[in-house]
C-alpha cells in the first residue's frame, strides 16, 4: 500500500467516515473507496450503512443526493466543480412550468438532477428502476426529466404510458453514433455490445443489451461471451477488469469519458479528510421536499 493509501486509511478511520465512489471514477479513486457502484447502489449505501461521514467521489448532485438521505451525516465532495452537464439544462421553475402545462400528470426525475429539481418531483428514479419506477405510476401519462434518451428507452418498454420528455442529455453519452457501433461489430463480430439508456435511441437500437452500469456489470458475469464493447463511460472498465479479468473488454467510443468524474484524484480525498472540504449542505426546507421523493424510489427497491 503507498503511502498515500495508508494516510487515507488513517484518516478515514479516525473519522469514521465511509469513501463511496461512482463506477465512472478513476481507477485509483475506485482502489481506495469502501463501496464501489451505480447512482442507485450508492444512494442505498448512503441511507443505510452507520458512520459519521461521507466522502463521496462522483459529482455533485450525487453528493446532494447522499445528504438528503444522511442529514446528520457530514458529506464531503473532494472536487466542488464536478457537475453534470445533464443536470444543469433543467430548473425548478422548468419544472413548475411543465407541471402547469400538464396539470395532474405525476414528474419522474432522474438522479442526475440538482436538489431543487427533485423537489419539485413527485418520485426519482435511476437508469436501473427507470423502467420499474414509470411503471409503478397510475395513469397513462407521466413527465419524465431531464434525459430524453432514457426517457424514449423507457417508453418503448412501457407502450401503455405517454412519456412527457425534457430535452436533456448526457453529452458523454450522447458522442456515440450509430456508425460506432457498426464498425465495431464488423471488427468484433464476436463480441456482445452492452450500451447505456443514456445513448441516443438509434444506438439503443442496435446493442445486444441495455443496462445501467450495475446491469452491465451484471450481465458480464452472468454471460458465457468472452469478449464485450462496452458502451457507457470508461470508468466501468475498472470493475469489470476486476470481476471478469478472463474476458476483454473494447470502449465503443473513445470519447466516453466524463471530464467531471476524472477530476477526483486520491490526493483530492485526502485533503477531504484532512481539511474537512467540500462540506456539502442542502436548506432542509427543499431537502425534506427531495428526500421524499428519493425515500419513494427507495422503497420500491
Amino acid at each position: 500500500m503507498t503511502e498515500l493509501k495508508e494516510e487515507i486509511e488513517n484518516l478515514k478511520r479516525k473519522r469514521n467516515a465511509l469513501i463511496l465512489a461512482h463506477n465512472y471514477q478513476l481507477d485509483e479513486v475506485q482502489e481506495v473507496a469502501d463501496y464501489v457502484g451505480d447512482s442507485f447502489y450508492l444512494s442505498k449505501v448512503a441511507a443505510e450503512i452507520e458512520s459519521d461521514g461521507i466522502v463521496f467521489c462522483g459529482v455533485r448532485f450525487m453528493a446532494e443526493t447522499a445528504k438528503i438521505l444522511s442529514p446528520d451525516k457530514v458529506v464531503l465532495l473532494p472536487e466542488i466543480d464536478a457537475g453534470c452537464p445533464l443536470a444543469d439544462t433543467i430548473t425548478a421553475e422548468n419544472v413548475r412550468e411543465l407541471k402547469s402545462q400538464h396539470p395532474g400528470v405525476p414528474v419522474v426525475c432522474y438522479v442526475n438532477s440538482s436538489v431543487e429539481v427533485k423537489a419539485e418531483s413527485d418520485i426519482c428514479c435511476t437508469s436501473a428502476n427507470a423502467v420499474k419506477v414509470v411503471a409503478s405510476l397510475p395513469g397513462s401519462k407521466v413527465i419524465f426529466i431531464p434525459d430524453e434518451n432514457l426517457g424514449d428507452y423507457i417508453a418503448k418498454q412501457l407502450p401503455d404510458k405517454e412519456l412527457i420528455l425534457w430535452q436533456g442529455c448526457c453529452v458523454t453519452h450522447a458522442k456515440v453514433k450509430t456508425e460506432n457501433v457498426t464498425q465495431v461489430r464488423q471488427r468484433y463480430p464476436e463480441a456482445k455490445i452492452l450500451i447505456h439508456p443514456e445513448c441516443i435511441p438509434a444506438v439503443v437500437k442496435l446493442a445486444d443489451f441495455v443496462g445501467s452500469t450495475s446491469e452491465i456489470i451484471r450481465y458480464v458475469e452472468n454471460s458465457p461471451a468472452e469478449v464485450f464493447v462496452i458502451g457507457t463511460e470508461v470508468g466501468v472498465l475498472c470493475k469489470l477488469r476486476t470481476v471478469c479479468p478472463e474476458k476483454q473488454f473494447i470502449l465503443l467510443h473513445s470519447g466516453l469519458v466524463c471530464p467531471n468524474m476524472k477530476k477526483t484524484r486520491q490526493q483530492s480525498i485526502y485533503d477531504a479528510l484532512l481539511n474537512n472540504r467540500y462540506e456539502i449542505n442542502v436548506d432542509e426546507t427543499i431537502a425534506e421536499k427531495a428526500r421524499h421523493t428519493l425515500t419513494l424510489m427507495l422503497e420500491l427497491a
